[in-house]
């Protein structure tokens, strides 16, 4: 199966480019050019692949043409501009790319002869945000305070929308919370945060240690989706699914930055951000139950198995072991998992 993955050379995408290598199908990609620090490069990654396309998913016409020399059987909608606190300093950009964006994948597949299968990726930050102590379900109302969270519940409705109004594909939707894996380097992100925090011997600054958040491992979240595409596959798996962790791993960001410590066998102490920040949910959670009982999706790794696998990835690469060496071996262990 040819897989085309939009945003493949950011850190979900670099992780989903592994496990599909692994499962023995053949990718294709197409993001904005990788930074030099990521996961994506300093892992090689680009050998893996059948086409390595850099495009901007604003540009219609060279995504068009770009869909079309590729031809592949599924796409999986990756790309975004993924970050709440950019999305204030640049907030044009981040709704062109999220939205625009999106609509421009929808309409660039519809040309495709082989394709059978898209999957669009967008969040559980979808959800307006009441600050409930329950996960949102799929059919909760949709929106979104900041510039990051409305563009994707505009690129969640937009796809929606476009899914009804037009002849498509079979199509699905994805909604998930907080990833965590080895090899994020992005900014104003808490794992690689604490990571440069502890490399730097410098103490944790966190700027919402209360907030709670649903996190899982990237593999977790990677592998609900694979089954969502083989649904989509085996003509079910339409309309919208949430891809939220196990309660047990519903914690706040200074629960999740102390266990980390303790991985990394680091102090465990951490400051708070006094600063300005901009505004974020206090709390967020999902309820995954359709995605578990009619996919039979499940988390394999438990929250201190996450934290574990994660710091250790880290480790191992700063004492000299191959980022992708890295990053297949944790795969294959995934895979081993029941």
């Amino acid at each position: 199966m040819h897989f085309l993955v939009t945003g493949h050379n950011g850190f979900k995408g670099s992780w989903l480019v592994t496990l599909l290598k692994q499962r023995g199908h053949t990718i294709s990609g197409m993001s904005l050019e990788p930074t030099l620090e990521s996961i994506f490069v300093l892992g090689g990654l680009s050998d893996l692949l059948e086409h390595d396309f850099v495009c901007d998913i604003r540009n219609l016409s060279e995504m068009e043409r770009l869909f079309a020399v590729i031809n592949p059987d599924v796409v999986i909608h990756l790309a975004a501009q993924p970050l709440v606190r950019e999305s204030y300093r640049n907030p044009i950009l981040t709704f062109e790319t999220n939205v625009v964006g999106t609509l421009n994948v929808l309409k660039a597949s519809q040309g495709l002869k082989s394709l059978k299968a898209q999957l669009i990726i967008t969040t559980d930050k979808v959800y307006k945000n009441k600050n409930i102590n329950r996960g949102y379900t799929e059919e909760d109302e949709l929106g979104g305070n900041d510039p990051y969270s409305a563009s994707k519940a505009m690129a969640d409705i937009g796809t929606q929308s476009w899914l009804t109004s037009f002849s498509n594909t079979p199509t699905a939707i994805a909604r998930a919370g907080n990833v965590i894996g080895g090899g994020d380097y992005s900014v104003d992100r808490l794992i690689p945060d604490l990571v440069r925090n502890y490399v730097s011997r410098t103490p944790p600054i966190l700027r919402y240690p209360d907030s709670v958040r649903p996190w899982q491992h990237v593999l977790d979240c990677l592998n609900g989706y694979l089954l969502l595409v083989d649904a989509l596959l085996h003509g079910g798996g339409h309309g919208v699914w949430n891809f939220g962790s196990e309660p047990e791993c519903v914690m706040s960001v200074s629960e999740v930055a102390e266990l980390f410590g303790t991985h990394w066998e680091e102090s465990s102490e951490w400051v708070s951000d006094k600063g300005s920040n901009f505004p974020e949910a206090a709390i967020l959670l999902l309820d995954s139950k359709r995605s578990r009982a009619t996919l039979g999706w499940k988390d394999k790794l438990t929250m201190h198995d996450s934290l574990k696998w994660t710091a250790l990835w880290y480790k191992n690469v700063s004492l000299g072991a191959g980022v992708y060496d890295e990053m297949m071996k944790d795969v294959r262990n995934f895979e081993r998992l029941p």
